[in-house]
């Protein structure tokens, strides 16, 4: 049986920046529009940490037992590594989605029916990424989804809930947001890109190629940067947060062109983490004592 730990491990932890920054810089968005709900805000922060850890636990287990893991040089997997059994896996999966559906379902009944609609196809793409005869992540489209579900659903969602309507800046933001979650995974997938390319799995970047998944990745952060500061042209302390975020997106600009491949891309992705979570963190608490301008 697998260790606590290995279970702490599997859900996969710092991938999680990509679920709290989106609902993190929307409640700093409400709040900055005095329309913050605080349950409704917990709400929505339970939901997407269910997702991502549902999801982690349905890649998991669907790679593993189509075998798709076993030339990966990322962090552990608890089915390829022999440490839980497939099923053991799958039913953790199947639980997060059920917490993550349970607290939607309080959201809907709080806000609006339309939300179990929106839930139920969050929780069907995080199993189709790569469960199921065709998942999409095996065919080049995990970064579309990435940025629907982690940064328009997850942003502009998680500002519905609270001040019930979706405005432009929520837009602004969720583009934001869904931008640097999809570095994320550029930045993963071209770490995986051998072993990917030898399982068949036909990912944006083994599609792309390496040099121009690189350029993606640099594009997704100037751009992010781009709708950071058109979001400070409407509340003008996010240019004071820009400032303090443009050093650290061009140090990865940066080392993405140095030509780290397989592990060597590990420090790069943490850091790609990190610089989601403290973008979101920052936007927030500039959103939150900005005023409109």
């Amino acid at each position: 049986m697998a260790t606590i730990n290995q279970w702490y491990l599997g859900a996969r932890p710092k991938t999680l920046p990509a679920a709290l920054a989106p609902v993190i810089a929307a409640c700093g968005l409400a709040v900055g529009n005095r329309e913050f709900v605080f349950s409704r805000a917990v709400l929505a922060l339970g939901v997407a940490l269910a997702l991502q850890v549902g999801t982690n636990y349905a890649n998991d287990y669907s790679d593993g037992v189509k075998g798709t893991d076993s030339e990966r040089v990322g962090p552990m997997r608890l089915v390829a590594s022999g440490a839980a059994e497939a099923k053991s896996v799958k039913i953790a999966a199947y639980l997060s989605f059920l917490v993550a559906a349970l607290l939607g379902l309080l959201l809907a009944l709080l806000t609006t029916p339309w939300l179990i609609a929106l839930g139920a196809a969050s929780i069907l793409a995080g199993w189709f990424y790569t469960g199921g005869p065709k998942p999409y992540g095996y065919y080049g489209f995990g970064e579309l989804f990435v940025f629907v579900f982690f940064g328009l659903v997850a942003t502009m969602g998680t500002y519905y809930v609270q001040a019930g309507q979706v405005t432009f800046d929520s837009l602004l933001l969720a583009c934001e947001m869904g931008l640097m979650s999809v570095a994320i995974l550029v930045v993963n997938n071209l770490r995986d890109i051998e072993g990917d390319r030898l399982a068949n799995k036909k990912t944006l970047a083994v599609r792309l190629g390496d040099g121009p998944t690189r350029r993606f990745f640099q594009s997704c952060l100037v751009l992010s940067l781009l709708l950071m500061l058109a979001l400070g042209a409407r509340f003008h302390l996010v240019l004071l947060g820009w400032i303090l975020i443009v050093p650290l997106a061009v140090s990865l600009i940066t080392k993405i062109n140095q030509g780290g491949v397989g592990r060597e891309l590990l420090p790069l992705l943490a850091q790609t983490s990190r610089l989601l979570l403290i973008q979101g963190v920052v936007v927030a608490v500039c959103l939150g004592i900005a005023v409109v301008g």
